[in-house]
């Protein structure tokens, strides 16, 4: 039978992946005093398990991805990836950014290596890891080929490949595939599913769509507009999702996004203010 989400938190409920304890990010607010991206956030993620972050703009979920790569210090709180308390950006753990944001001037095959040159692999090694990394994202035979040379898909496997190369622990996605059509959109959700179920990575992937949350992810973390975590969501549609279109189509599929819409518009009108409110 295929696993669930509940059987990989079960399977190693001694060792998350990440642990996340009352995290808190505060910024300096433009008029002055602190503002609070992130709240108070807590959860956990097993191994090989695959979490959706979603909610409205500016509800905090790319602050908290960008917390869990190392690139930004969290103000308050645990945050331990791997075991170990994370202290800044390390190879265990990858992001593959809304735009691929490659090098122009490298080919997708230098852009690939980018992370391994910097992890000291010898040529020849970083060379072949390449190779081997666009060829599953589906790029053999665009290796020379620069970025302006391909499609905005193609230049987003590239990205993918490049966080793969290194090997992370756990891949962070910040949407992806927000700014591609919906053919291309689809053909890489597909083509994410399988390279999940191939690999076991521990994947944390936000994105506004509800649709592509609930398609690829064990569990949805729902985000409150005042940057708290609102609600986690089981997804109990077995893994070995091999036929994406069939798994859009089921009642399943429906209702979950359906509760997902519904606890986004909640938050929403709990957080609006009544007209002619004081300040």
């Amino acid at each position: 039978m295929a696993a669930t989400a509940e059987d990989l938190r079960k399977g190693d409920a001694g060792a998350p992946m990440v642990r996340v304890r009352n995290l808190v990010k505060e910024f300096v607010a433009p008029e002055g005093g602190l503002f609070r991206a992130v709240d108070d956030v807590s959860f956990d993620i097993a191994p090989g398990e695959f979490v959706a972050l979603t909610g409205q703009s500016g509800c905090g979920k790319t602050t908290l991805l960008r917390i869990l790569l190392g690139l930004v210090p969290a103000s308050s709180g645990l945050l331990e990836a791997s075991g170990r308390t994370v202290k800044g950006c390390d190879h265990k753990r990858a992001m593959v950014f809304q735009q691929a944001e490659l090098l122009p001037w490298r080919s997708a095959l230098a852009n690939v290596e980018l992370g391994l040159e910097t992890k000291g692999v010898p040529r020849d090694e970083r060379r072949r890891i390449a190779r081997q990394c666009l060829e599953l994202v589906g790029l053999a035979g665009a290796e020379l080929r620069r970025p302006d040379q391909l499609s905005g898909g193609m230049r987003q496997r590239v990205g993918l490949a490049r966080a793969l190369a290194v090997d992370p622990d756990l891949l962070l996605m910040d949407e992806p595939f927000g700014a591609l059509d919906a053919h291309t959109r689809e053909g890489l959700q597909d083509e994410l599913i399988r390279l999940h179920e191939e690999m076991k990575k521990t994947v944390v992937f936000v994105t506004h769509d509800l649709d592509e949350a609930v398609l690829l992810a064990d569990r949805v973390l729902v985000m409150s507009p005042a940057g708290r975590m609102a609600e986690m969501i089981d997804i109990p549609i077995p893994r070995r999702r091999s036929d994406p279109e069939r798994i859009r189509t089921t009642p399943q599929f429906a209702e979950l996004r359906y509760h997902i819409w519904q606890t986004m518009k909640r938050l929403e009108s709990e957080t609006r203010r009544p007209v002619g409110a004081g300040a």
